[in-house]
């Protein structure tokens, strides 16, 4: 098998949106760095890549702990040498609720995988990419249809995913001296174990459940496969990719 000859890393990677990625990247040729909280579903993703998965890391992180994060990409470093892509998509939410009803746990939870892993991935890649040679390196941001428009009930996922934007922008802004390229892809009802719900009604602005339609998972990967194939004197700074008949444009 011959050696990749670029490396990323994927944050959430054990199941949904990460997974495939993961799964695409590994396809394209990268070697692949898989980061989630729980070992099994990794060490599954990494067999069921086959032949592929001798080009994969696969490393539990809890992405909201500083010395986590660290050790994270210093194994990425010793098994690999560089880093060229991180996807942080790693993300969770809370139960539908009304915002009153939130306690203070649920909202930093959400709050210190959403925002705060993003940022401490992100501040590890640039440390990464600033030193390596060839310098620089590409960040996508997973900000969801959520960086938009909110769902009811949604207060943390939509605020942090809000605040995602604002680090997008900051990360290209800082990192465009060092050759650092950042962009987003804003996913809309990818068909994931955290969409399930939506296929048999969720709940709408007008107070009515609605079911809605999904697409394929593998979609988003190939998106963000040819945002990362760019050379990075281009960029694609906001994608927005979704089911087509999902009700977002326009009034619902």
């Amino acid at each position: 098998m011959s050696t990749p000859q670029k490396i990323a890393l994927v944050t959430g990677a054990g199941t949904g949106i990460g997974k495939a990625t993961s799964l695409a990247l590994l396809r394209a040729g990268y070697g692949v760095v898989l980061a989630g909280r729980r070992p099994e579903p990794l060490a599954k993703a990494v067999a069921d890549a086959g032949e592929l998965g001798a080009n994969a890391l696969a490393v539990p992180t809890d992405v909201g702990n500083p010395d986590s994060v660290k050790a994270l990409f210093e194994q990425t470093q010793a098994r690999f040498g560089r880093l060229d892509l991180l996807f942080n998509n790693a993300g969770s939410g809370t139960p539908p609720m009304p915002l009153e009803d939130l306690s203070y746990a649920q909202w930093k939870a959400v709050v210190d995988v959403n925002l705060t892993g993003a940022f401490l991935c992100t501040q590890q890649a640039f440390k990464l990419m600033k030193a390596q040679s060839p310098r620089g390196g590409r960040i996508i941001n997973n900000g969801s249809i959520s960086a938009h428009a909110p769902r009811p009930f949604t207060a943390p996922y939509t605020a942090t995913k809000h605040a995602i934007t604002g680090l997008t922008k900051s990360t290209s802004l800082d990192g465009r001296a060092y050759d650092i390229a950042c962009g987003q892809i804003d996913i809309g009802n990818a068909a994931t174990e955290m969409t399930e719900r939506m296929a048999k009604g969720i709940l709408q602005p007008n107070g009515q459940m609605m079911v809605e339609p999904r697409m394929d998972v593998e979609h988003v990967a190939t998106a963000i496969v040819q945002m990362a194939a760019l050379p990075l004197e281009s960029n694609v700074q906001f994608m927005t990719i979704m089911a087509t008949k999902m009700p977002y444009v326009g009034r619902g």
